[in-house]
């Protein structure tokens, strides 16, 4: 990224500014204005020029002024953004819904009509995650009828048993085969993390594997799957994103709430945030790469007795109020940690 000048930095700052506050095109004279160095539109104009071609800026309209781009409003972000505090009388908000008497299932559930409410967004949550499941040793024996005996060894000693129906009929052999190739490559490996891998090699090396690996895989993806079911996420408010008519076009929100339905990419990224510590801001193609087209999303990890547990935050358009929104979450994911806290 290209560097830039104190004045383009303050002058970039204050368009984005008002461009969040007002959603519209920000001309030169309006800029001027808006600054507290006083210069003249015509240099004002030049620097917002530059800023144009170093892709910080963009024109919608001929003759227009100009509103961010995702790198003017990810720079905006990184490096120029004053936070907020909150103020006493919106903590005390949160905690008074945080109510420790309403139990953790119940404070969770509130949370994200809390955050929905408190930004007129979106507000997501991420039920809390089990605990993990390690594979110690998988066995297969085979039945009759394509059926086939799943001995699951989990965690230090917790033993599962299930029963699956398979495409096709497995030898004694091809199984104990299959069981030790999958003992060898995933021991001491998450069952979710397992089940991935093994998606992603039947996807990607369908014809290039051998029939021992493909046997493997096969039975090892319907063997796992009545355990790796993903925990779910809460929404509320997303009607909020209706009002913000010009960010988000008929076709942005079929595609964001296709996103909401299909879960996927919503629980991805809530993973990611959970494997990550403190305040994570995807911006323009960086939620796009998640499902989330025109949107940013901001979120906060919280925890009960210090492990991190799910995740919450605030789902809307690029031109969010970040100085706001990014405190709140950030308090809220806070204040819930120390409420489940009281309430384990």
């Amino acid at each position: 990224m290209e560097l830039i000048s104190q004045r383009s930095r303050e002058l970039l700052k204050a368009l984005i500014e008002r461009y969040i506050r007002d959603g519209r095109p920000v001309g030169s004279q309006t800029l001027a204005n808006d600054v507290s160095v006083p210069l003249s539109s015509a240099t004002v104009r030049n620097i917002m020029a530059d800023l144009e071609e170093k892709g910080y800026l963009v024109a919608p309209h001929p003759s227009a002024g100009r509103i961010p781009t995702k790198q003017g409003l990810k720079f905006f972000v990184d490096k120029l953004l004053t936070f907020e505090a909150l103020g006493m009388e919106e903590v005390q908000t949160v905690k008074g819904q945080l109510d420790l008497s309403q139990g953790a299932d119940n404070l969770i559930g509130i949370t994200s009509n809390l955050l929905s409410d408190l930004t007129q967004l979106v507000g997501i949550i991420s039920l809390p995650r089990r605990e993990q499941q390690l594979l110690r040793r998988v066995e297969f024996l085979p039945l009759s009828g394509r059926r086939v005996l799943v001995i699951l060894v989990l965690n230090e000693e917790e033993v599962q048993n299930r029963i699956i129906r398979t495409e096709r009929s497995y030898t004694a052999s091809e199984l104990e085969q299959a069981a030790n190739y999958l003992n060898k490559l995933f021991l001491g490996k998450e069952l979710l993390e397992i089940h991935a891998a093994l998606l992603s090699l039947l996807c990607a090396e369908r014809e290039n594997l051998d029939r021992l690996m493909k046997t493997a895989i096969e039975v090892a993806n319907m063997a796992f799957q009545g355990h790796t079911a993903r925990n779910d996420y809460i929404l509320a408010g997303e009607s909020n994103l209706l009002s913000f008519v010009e960010p988000f076009n008929s076709y942005q929100l079929r595609k964001l709430f296709d996103a909401f339905a299909e879960k996927q990419g919503v629980l991805h990224l809530l993973d990611e945030c959970i494997k990550a510590s403190g305040i994570q801001i995807f911006i323009g193609e960086e939620a796009s790469e998640r499902g989330f087209e025109g949107c940013s999303v901001v979120t906060s990890p919280y925890s009960i007795d210090g492990q991190i547990v799910g995740a919450l935050g605030v789902i809307g358009p690029t031109r969010m109020p970040y100085h706001r929104v990014i405190p709140l979450v950030e308090t809220t994911a806070k204040l819930l940690s120390s409420a489940l806290n009281q309430t384990a």
